[in-house]
């Protein structure tokens, strides 16, 4: 392992910040997508004879992704395995999964994090309070899931089961502007159903 661990030193010295170029149409917020955190690491991974490859691997429910770095001397440094659920057992839900299991993956193996909007991690003044790192939004395809999923209910405790298990996927955001659309369509769902 002496030549990649050598070659990934000096990779990582090149490696540029995540920016945060993608906006979420719904919540007017910016986030490093997949191709931003490649192009963070490709080029200095390549100029020190590294391949970066991820792999998938069987999963129920989800999908399991690993962040492999292969040298031109044969040597593979394999970065372990990151599971994500898939919300629904569809080709978007599964889609959704891989992309964020891609990212997070390749952002872990790399040492890397999204860089703030301004450049400034947390900003401090005499009178305020040290600045709070900022969530990422809950992507809104998969709010509109959850609002999907609630709608099948067909009676009050169905839509309860449903619901909670909405607002338990929404918390784990910290995302009050979706805590608050899931609220507001089981308010209107529980009227419709005579709650």
């Amino acid at each position: 392992m002496k030549q990649i661990s050598t070659a990934l030193v000096k990779a990582q010295r090149d490696f540029g910040p995540a920016l945060k170029t993608s906006t979420n149409p719904h919540f007017r917020s910016k986030y490093a997508d997949l191709a931003t955190c490649v192009e963070a690491v490709i080029d200095a991974l390549n100029s020190n004879g590294i391949a970066l490859i991820q792999r998938n691997h069987e999963s129920e429910k989800g999908v399991t992704v690993e962040t492999v770095f292969v040298h031109e001397s044969g040597e593979v440094f394999e970065c372990g395995k990151l599971h994500f659920p898939a919300i629904k057992q569809d080709p978007q839900g599964y889609a959704s999964a891989l992309t964020y299991a891609r990212r997070y993956s390749l952002m872990a193996a790399c040492g890397i994090a999204p860089e703030d909007d301004d450049g400034n991690a947390a900003v401090y003044s005499f009178n305020k309070k040290p600045a709070q790192p900022e969530l990422e939004p809950m992507p809104e395809h998969e709010v509109a899931t959850w609002i999907a999923y609630m709608q099948e209910a067909i009676d009050l405790q169905e839509l309860e089961k449903n619901y909670k298990s909405a607002f338990a996927e929404t918390k784990k955001y910290g995302d009050q502007k979706a805590e608050y659309r899931i609220k507001e369509v089981a308010k209107t769902l529980k009227a419709k159903l005579g709650g």
